[in-house]
C-alpha cells in the first residue's frame, strides 16, 4: 500500500519520536535498597548496652542481643545491626539489687551475677547454705522480688587450688594462666589465692626447677597474681592443651554471655562450655571476690589459675566454683583484662 504525503510525514514524526525515546532518553535505574547494617559485634553490643543503661547483652543464635526498656532504645539497637529485646529492668535496677546483696548477704557458699537472658540476678547457694545462713540469704532476696532467682548448686563453693601446666609453690599445686610481658620482662599470671601462698614457684613437684618469683598478688576482692620468670626459663605465648597441641594467644578481651569458651588446667585438662553471667560476686570461706566471669565449665582442685580463652583471645583465670568434671559444675574466673591493666603487661 502506498502512503500519501500526509501519512509519510506522520510516519517520519513517529519514527523520530521513537528514536528520541530509545536513543536520547534512558530509563532511570532502579534505586538500590539500603545495605543491611553489619551485625553487631560483642564489643560494640557491650558498649551500646552501657550507653543505653541496659541490663546487658548476650549472644543468641549467632546474633548479639541487647536488652532495652524503651522503644527508642530498641530502634537504636536495630539501626546498628543488633537485636533488641524488651525487658522490665535496666542496669540501674539490677545494680541496686547486687549492691544490696553485696552489702547484706556476703555469706560463704553463695554467689550471684546478672543474667541478661532472663533479666534477673541469679543467686547460687551451695549445700552448706542451710539454717541460719539460708534465712539470712532469703531475708535479702525476698526484698528484691522477681529481680532475683535462687538456684542450688551441688557440692561446696571453693577455690580450685591444687589450670595450663602445673606450677608448685609451698605445699600447693596450681596452674599457670597466661604468659605476659612488659618490654623484655616476662612473667606469668595465675590466681591470687595461689600467689598468696608462696613467693617462689616451680615447674615440678620436687621443687628443683624454679620458674620465678612472685611480684604481685591480690586476693580476696580480686583473684590474680603475677610471677616474674627467671632468666633462661622458656615462656611461649600459648596455652597447653594436654595431648592436643597448644592454642596460640594473641590478644585479651572481655567475655560475653553465651560465649563458647575453653579452659585448661593441670588436674582436668581442657574443658569447654559457655559464659553464663558477668560481674559475679563469689563468697568463698576465705573471702569475697567481685567482678567475676560465671561459666558452666567444670573444674577441680589444682585447676586454679589456669587460663580461660576463646580461640586466640585470653579471657580469664580460673578462681573456683562448685561441682566437678564427673557430674558437672559451675566455675568462676577472674577477668584477665583487669590483671593486665594493674600489672601493665600484655599477652603475646
Amino acid at each position: 500500500m502506498k502512503l500519501n504525503m500526509t501519512s509519510r510525514r506522520r510516519a517520519v514524526v513517529a519514527l523520530a519520536a521513537a528514536a528520541m525515546v530509545t536513543i536520547g532518553v534512558q530509563a532511570a535505574p532502579a534505586q538500590a535498597a539500603p545495605a543491611a547494617p553489619t551485625p553487631l559485634s560483642a564489643v560494640a553490643a557491650a558498649e551500646l548496652a552501657a550507653d543505653l543503661g541496659s541490663a546487658g547483652s548476650y549472644l543468641d543464635s549467632g546474633r548479639m542481643v541487647v536488652t532495652v526498656t524503651s522503644a527508642a532504645a530498641a530502634q537504636r539497637v536495630r539501626d546498628v545491626g543488633g537485636v533488641a529485646r524488651m525487658v522490665r529492668y535496666n542496669a540501674a535496677d539490677l545494680r541496686a539489687g547486687t549492691d544490696l546483696l553485696n552489702r547484706d548477704a556476703l555469706i560463704a557458699g553463695t554467689a550471684w551475677s546478672v543474667d541478661p537472658t532472663t533479666n534477673q540476678i541469679v543467686v547460687s547457694a551451695d549445700e552448706t547454705v542451710t539454717g541460719d545462713k539460708l534465712a539470712r540469704l532469703t531475708a535479702v532476696t525476698d526484698r528484691l522480688g522477681d529481680k532475683v532467682r535462687i538456684e542450688s548448686t551441688p557440692g561446696v563453693l571453693s577455690e580450685f587450688i591444687n589450670g595450663g601446666k602445673a606450677i608448685y609453690g609451698g605445699q600447693y599445686r596450681c596452674s599457670l594462666g597466661f604468659n605476659v610481658r612488659n618490654g623484655n620482662t616476662y612473667s606469668f599470671l595465675t590466681a591470687g589465692h595461689c600467689t598468696n601462698l608462696a613467693t617462689t614457684w616451680y615447674s615440678n613437684s620436687a621443687k628443683t626447677k624454679t620458674l620465678g618469683t612472685r611480684t604481685g598478688t591480690s586476693f580476696p576482692t580480686n583473684d590474680y597474681g603475677i610471677v616474674r620468670y627467671n632468666s633462661g626459663v622458656s615462656h611461649a605465648g600459648n596455652v597447653h592443651l594436654y595431648g592436643a597441641g597448644s592454642q596460640d594467644i594473641t590478644t585479651a578481651g572481655n567475655a560475653f554471655v553465651n560465649e563458647q569458651v575453653r579452659r585448661s588446667g593441670s588436674t582436668t585438662g581442657v574443658r569447654s562450655g559457655q559464659v553464663t553471667g558477668l560481674n559475679a560476686t563469689v563468697n568463698y570461706a576465705e573471702g569475697t571476690v567481685f567482678g567475676m566471669i560465671k561459666t558452666n565449665v567444670c573444674a577441680e582442685g589444682g585447676d586454679s589459675g589456669g587460663p580461660l580463652f576463646d580461640n586466640t583471645i585470653a579471657l580469664g583465670l580460673t578462681s573456683g566454683g562448685s561441682g566437678n568434671c564427673s557430674s558437672g559444675g559451675t566455675t568462676y574466673f577472674q577477668p584477665v583484662t583487669e590483671a593486665l591493666n594493674v600489672y601493665n603487661v600484655s599477652v603475646y
